[in-house]
């Protein structure tokens, strides 16, 4: 198991300080995920710094059905970046953006998009999601990066409001369709 992580707070302040093969207590397989059968032949993933994981599993399962996968890596500059090389080595079209522009292109992932694609696939923080929703015009999976207060639904703490009603991150997601987000 790899776990990515970037140090934002006391949490994971604390697990840059354990050493390899310390044994953790985790809660894991809430949820939803990206649902395949929807990609077309030539899907698009957006990840967005620690976003950037999920999009790589992605990518080596809709390789394995014969698609033709696009990849757009967003991060905030050169010193962040990360998986690079391992999506090219899966066969990937890669195109990195940096906001500041010291790497690839400069400014967001939705500046990169591509003229022709089936289908799109995201994660990332939720500036970029609604910025994806707004830029993209297929149809799409987002996986929102949420805090999740209990992990089971019942707090309503990672909730978010969609046509259907309100939807909880940790048990209905992380993964909802394009047409059902409300911004």
């Amino acid at each position: 198991l790899t776990i990515v992580y970037k140090v934002v707070g006391k949490g994971t302040e604390q697990m840059a300080a354990m050493a390899a093969g310390t044994k953790l207590d985790i809660l894991t397989g809430l949820g939803n995920g990206y649902d395949l059968t929807l990609a077309g032949e030539k899907p698009v993933l957006l990840g967005g710094g620690v976003g950037v994981p999920p999009m790589y599993n992605l990518a080596k399962k809709l390789i394995a059905q014969g698609k033709e996968v696009k990849v757009i890596l967003g991060f905030n500059t050169a010193s962040e970046i990360f998986y690079e090389e391992e999506f090219k080595a899966l066969g990937c079209a890669v195109t990195v953006t940096t906001v500041d522009g010291s790497y690839g292109v400069k400014g967001f992932v939705t500046g990169a998009l591509p003229e022709n694609y089936t289908y799109f696939y995201t994660c990332g923080p939720e500036p970029m999601l609604k910025a994806v929703y707004n830029a993209t015009a297929t149809s799409g999976q987002f996986s929102f990066e949420e805090r999740m207060g209990c992990g089971f639904g019942a707090c309503m703490g990672c909730s978010c409001k969609t046509k259907y009603g309100n939807k909880r991150i940790c048990r209905d997601g992380p993964v909802l369709v394009k047409e059902e987000i409300i911004w």
